[in-house]
């Protein structure tokens, strides 16, 4: 049985509940899983894990900086462990490019390369933002030409089967038995 650290960053909650998707798809396989939102736990990996699944959105284009910072400050630990990276962001709902683009720019902030990277969507949370914001992202999946632009709704862009999939890759890797060629999921 292993013990898997799944540290994330979110700023709406969708990484907090993919984070929170992971862990429970790792306890399911008869292992045990911790989720730690970084803004709270701080930017010290916990000694006793097997491996660790670091979870980050992307804001304005980029990670969040709490989470550039613990894997900066955890990357010999990152290395050594084995590892993976979550990006979520709405660009990997149908813009893939620009989400492996922000994950080349996270491995050239921090200097850390996981071996696996999983590039989920997010959600636009209209009813959770304020008036500004609501209309802003509205403007901006328009100018997108998203028919997303119904305010009164929340629209949720991850593909759960996808994050499950990537869980159990991550494991099988963890396990010695890859099912699936090194690279991005």
């Amino acid at each position: 049985m292993a013990n898997i650290y799944v540290p994330y960053g979110t700023v709406e909650g969708q990484t907090a509940q993919i984070a929170d998707y992971i862990g429970g798809v790792i306890k399911a396989h008869g292992h045990q899983a911790e989720t730690a939102d970084l803004k709270h736990a701080g930017d010290v990996l916990p000694d006793g894990f097997d491996g660790v699944i670091v979870a980050a959105s992307v804001h304005l284009g980029k990670h969040e900086g709490h989470v550039t910072g613990f894997v900066k400050k955890n990357r010999g630990e990152l290395e050594r462990l084995p590892s993976a990276l979550v990006s979520v962001s709405m660009a990997a709902h149908g813009d893939e490019e620009t989400a492996e683009g922000y994950v080349t720019k996270f491995e050239e902030d921090t200097g850390w390369r996981p071996a696996h990277v999983g590039l989920f969507a997010g959600a636009l949370l209209y009813t959770h933002y304020g008036f500004i914001k609501k209309h802003l992202m509205k403007k901006i999946v328009s100018d997108k030409g998203s028919p997303d632009t119904d305010t009164t709704r929340d629209y949720v862009y991850t593909e759960w089967d996808g994050v499950r999939r990537f869980t159990e890759d991550y494991l099988a890797r963890l396990a010695g038995t890859p099912n699936q060629a090194p690279g991005h999921a």
